[in-house]
């Protein structure tokens, strides 16, 4: 059965509903993407079910988009630009706190961001222009050229994997239809149930364990990171 398109109508001049023309463009195809990203999470999503949402055939897609993969980029490009950049000239070490930041936030207003980020290269603009701010930070701050690329990558992967996890304990929470802290305590409550002789240190510290502070979990790890990063600094300039 050949599916039914719905398209939005006007009122010709006889006073006939007509379909309305959207011009189909980039900025339309990337707006719709992120809707059906946010109702149906990554997988499900194909080019076939933007060209129906968007109510044109997917040959006029493919117009402007060549494949999923590219879809992938723009999108990816799209979160990145979101990202608020932090100011030049700031300590170096809150430049890039701010940073970290700025992204969890952006990335947390996406579902499946980092799904997509991992699924596709930084070879874009807006995704280049993050690389170069970390870059320039770690490189006026004196730190050794071969490793920047590593340090960068190990801030970036933070932020992503924190994320991640994130947005796993709000998917958990919503199955369980319960909110974070109720799902904490229920948590802590099955580590405190297991043998006192097996697992002694996970009961006493199962209220920690379970805690959903994740602002400042993240701010903690984000300065244990850089802590680290200033010790390699301070020894490679004894």
């Amino acid at each position: 059965m050949a599916r039914r398109r719905i398209h939005p109508t006007q009122k010709s001049e006889n006073g006939q509903s007509e379909p309305l023309h959207i011009p189909l463009d980039l900025p339309r195809i990337i707006t719709t993407a992120l809707t059906l990203l946010q109702a149906e999470g990554l997988e499900p999503i194909t080019m076939r079910k933007i060209a129906d949402s968007l109510g044109v055939k997917a040959a006029s897609l493919y117009y402007h988009v060549k494949d999923k993969e590219q879809l992938l980029h723009l999108l990816a490009e799209k979160i990145s630009s979101e990202v608020e950049m932090p100011i030049d000239a700031m300590d170096w070490r809150v430049q890039l706190t701010q940073w970290a930041t700025n992204f969890r936030h952006v990335l947390g207003q996406y579902r499946d961001a980092v799904k997509i980020m991992n699924a596709t290269i930084s070879a874009t603009p807006q995704r280049l222009s993050h690389i170069e701010f970390l870059f320039r930070v770690f490189t006026e701050e004196g730190f050794h050229p071969p490793q920047i690329p590593w340090l960068a990558s190990m801030l970036k992967n933070y932020v992503f994997s924190f994320v991640d996890e994130e947005h796993r304990h709000m998917a958990r929470a919503e199955r369980e239809l319960a909110d974070l802290e109720q799902m904490g305590k229920n948590q802590a409550v099955k580590f405190q149930a297991l043998s006192g002789a097996n697992y002694p240190h996970v009961i006493q510290l199962a209220e920690y364990t379970t805690s959903v502070d994740m602002d400042q979990e993240f701010q903690y790890g984000i300065q244990v990171l850089l802590d680290g990063f200033e010790a390699q600094l301070a020894r490679a300039q004894d």
